[in-house]
């Protein structure tokens, strides 16, 4: 759709949670690159462009490499394309996109033992402590 809503960085900061400096970094290294620019130079981004930059901000804590987050975004553009690739490689794109989610889920567990031992540690010193802790 030609109006679609055009926003500048500082709005998508807002919506993503990340800096402008971050946001500008992951222009530069080519995971996201800007929809359209103002006259002025002004960068404008796209409601499809704050998706994409979500699925960075997610991949982030999951320790992925901005080769990961490139090579995964490629996979992702690949199958949702205007016009969709063959079969063979829709189902070779699949299974790179499965594997992806097979890292994330075993660091999603990683994560979770790794959450419960903080708690099960800050529980010990809040008993130590005792009551008036």
């Amino acid at each position: 759709m030609a109006d679609e809503q055009r926003m500048q960085i500082g709005e998508v900061a807002d919506r993503t949670g990340l800096s402008l400096r971050t946001i500008r970094h992951y222009e530069e290294v080519g995971l996201v690159v800007p929809s359209a620019r103002t006259k002025g130079g002004f960068r404008l981004y796209t409601a499809a462009d704050v998706d994409r930059l979500m699925v960075i901000r997610r991949m982030k804590p999951l320790d992925f490499s901005l080769e990961e987050m490139r090579d995964l975004l490629s996979v992702t553009d690949r199958l949702s394309a205007g016009e969709p690739p063959e079969e063979a490689e829709r189902e070779r794109l699949r299974e790179r996109l499965d594997a992806y989610r097979k890292v994330a889920e075993a660091r999603c567990e990683t994560l979770r033992a790794q959450l419960m031992a903080a708690e099960d540690f800050a529980a010990t010193l809040r008993r130590r402590l005792g009551p008036q802790g």
